[in-house]
């Protein structure tokens, strides 16, 4: 009569805990892939547990530096009170939380700090410069391009491209657009 007792008692606590155990299985794969992949899911890979992701910055972007993290770049050159930049704050915080950790997406106010805008081409603002995840000034597609208006700079001794720039305010759609093109989707 006890064993039956046990039997009845042993077999849902053995099946609770096989369930438990696969459950804590696929936890563990899933954090594993990651880790492995960063543009795989919204946790920050280990590689890149230094990188800054916030949207403001104060100082000038070092574009060689950030690219080692091997993210894509968009950074916006505005003011806090110009109307453009102001319609196009929404996109942009938007942009880094939801890109967060799959590019870089940051805003450098001009207007307080124009020293962070020395090293770019900024002309009027907004202005975004865009660089893709391998370091590059962004190319878009003919198809992109005939969207959206993006200014090549070229070294005048080399020829070289050295930056990408889009002059104006971006929508969201837009925004979305260039990042896609980048290869960078916000459900990743």
């Amino acid at each position: 009569m006890k064993t039956k007792l046990w039997i009845k008692i042993l077999i849902p606590i053995l099946i609770f805990a096989v369930i438990v155990g696969i459950f804590l299985i696929k936890n563990s794969q899933k954090t594993n892939e990651t880790l492995s992949n960063p543009q795989s899911s919204t946790p920050i890979a280990e590689e890149l547990k230094d990188a800054d992701f916030s949207l403001r910055s104060t100082t000038a972007i070092n574009f060689e530096e950030l690219s080692k993290f091997g993210l894509p770049i968009i950074v916006d050159y505005g003011a806090d009170t110009c109307i453009p930049c102001k319609a196009m704050a929404p996109v942009l915080e938007k942009a880094n939380k939801v890109f967060s950790g799959k590019a870089f997406v940051k805003f450098i106010n001009v207007w307080d700090y124009p020293d962070a805008a020395n090293n770019v081409p900024v002309q009027l603002i907004p202005t975004q410069v865009i660089f893709d995840a391998d370091g590059k000034p962004f190319i878009p597609s003919d198809a992109l391009a005939a969207e959206i208006e993006f200014t090549m700079y070229s070294d005048k001794n080399t020829n070289e491209h050295i930056f990408t720039v889009h002059q104006g305010g971006l929508t969201e759609e837009e925004m979305w657009a260039i990042l896609a093109e980048m290869g960078v989707y916000p459900d990743d």
